[in-house]
């Protein structure tokens, strides 16, 4: 049809066209690419232990292979003696594999007369939703591995050449939960994570840690001894000013550890929250704002029962105390072999259902690399959570 709007045709092009492997209507050729990419922008922007960890992409594989090699030691040569290599055979050498878990998907059906009469555009959103929830799990995972490895002993542990394992920190003392939520014993907690870092030989660079906001915010305030907030805390980075220092996004810096906040950290058996009456109690005694729907305050859930991959992620009992992680990079690993990636239906199938199945998909599997690497924060307890 000559002089036809067609907003959805790439160049005007009506013919069907093969983008990713499946045959999608002419008119339609854009929409998906919108899709696609507000899905990669909410999924971008969401996550945030993609750029904190290794990451690896598996090809034509189910698993990806990590190898560590131990320390050696240097001794004085003797006159006349040749050299043929350590006695001892060092270094030594020990290996992690990490295998990826079952296909993550997130999607929704989008029936065309909705999107006739919504006055907004509804694939936009719903595109942007699928990449929250690909990146909450994302993230999810990756947590709980580096919790997990900060109980892990060294995979190298050969005689006299062992390495060094994962740490746990106590913020506070005591049976008091709330100190999870206490700036002077945040600080002092991050302090100790420094030094066992350093301890261990584990590198400056990269060093982070994810806390829960509420133990964000309290970083950001300067309290006097009654708990009165009297200013912006001094650990916020000067160089940002302005709505920076009010927006809960100030640079914060301790002990050369940039700190991020994120609710989808391990916290108290939950994810990122955990409400409580009590300060005593093993609850962190955060106060409840009410309403808070079906997504927060949730129990961690098995993350094992449907994967075929070898990680455990740990249920909520095993992280009963956590409250934080401060980590280096070689902390955890993740292997995709899939994704983010986008998938939408087309040609008779919208016909047949007037409307499209929008879905996003990711394959991918973490689990713990270097333990030292892993420092665990925890609360309410003098012990930290055991190792699983």
């Amino acid at each position: 049809m000559a002089g036809s709007f067609l907003p959805g045709a790439d160049n005007f092009a009506t013919a069907s066209q093969t983008l990713n492997g499946e045959t999608i209507r002419g008119d339609r050729a854009l929409y998906l690419k919108l899709f696609s990419g507000e899905m990669f922008k909410g999924f971008q922007h969401n996550t945030i232990a993609r750029d904190l960890i290794m990451r690896r992409t598996l090809t034509n594989g189910r698993s990806m292979q990590f190898i560590y090699t131990g320390r050696m030691e240097a001794d004085y040569h003797e006159r006349g003696t040749p050299i043929l290599g350590n006695a001892d055979g060092a270094p030594p050498v020990a290996e992690k594999t990490i295998s990826v878990d079952d296909l993550l998907v997130s999607s929704a059906f989008v029936y065309e007369l909705d999107e006739v009469l919504a006055h907004y555009d509804l694939r936009s959103e719903i595109a942007r939703k699928i990449g929250y929830a690909l990146a909450e799990k994302y993230d999810r995972l990756a947590f709980r591995a580096i919790a997990k490895g900060a109980r892990q002993a060294s995979p190298v542990d050969a005689t006299g050449f062992a390495e060094p394992g994962g740490t746990q920190i106590q913020v506070g003392s005591g049976s008091s939960a709330a100190d999870a939520y206490n700036p002077s014993h945040l600080i002092t907690a991050f302090f100790d994570a420094a030094a066992a870092l350093d301890e261990k030989g584990v590198s400056s660079d990269g060093r982070v840690a994810v806390l829960s906001p509420r133990q964000y915010y309290a970083l950001l305030q300067e309290k006097d001894a009654s708990g009165f907030v009297t200013g912006v805390s001094p650990l916020i980075n000067r160089d940002e000013n302005g709505n920076a220092l009010q927006s809960g996004q100030g640079v914060i810096e301790i002990a050369g550890i940039k700190v991020y906040k994120s609710m989808n950290i391990p916290f108290f058996g939950k994810y990122g929250v955990k409400y409580g009456a009590s300060a005593t109690d093993v609850n962190p005694a955060a106060p409840n704002p009410g309403n808070l729907g079906d997504f927060v305050d949730a129990n961690i859930e098995n993350a094992t029962t449907n994967q075929t991959g070898t990680t455990d992620y740990g249920v909520a009992s095993n992280f009963a105390n956590s409250c934080g992680l401060i980590f280096q990079r070689e902390a955890a690993g993740m292997v995709e072999a899939i994704g983010p990636q986008v998938q939408t239906t087309s040609g008779d199938v919208s016909v047949i259902y007037q409307g499209d199945v929008m879905l996003g998909r990711l394959a991918c599997g973490a689990d713990y690399l270097n333990p030292a690497a892993s420092v665990e924060l925890f609360a309410g307890v003098t012990s930290g959570d055991a190792a699983f």
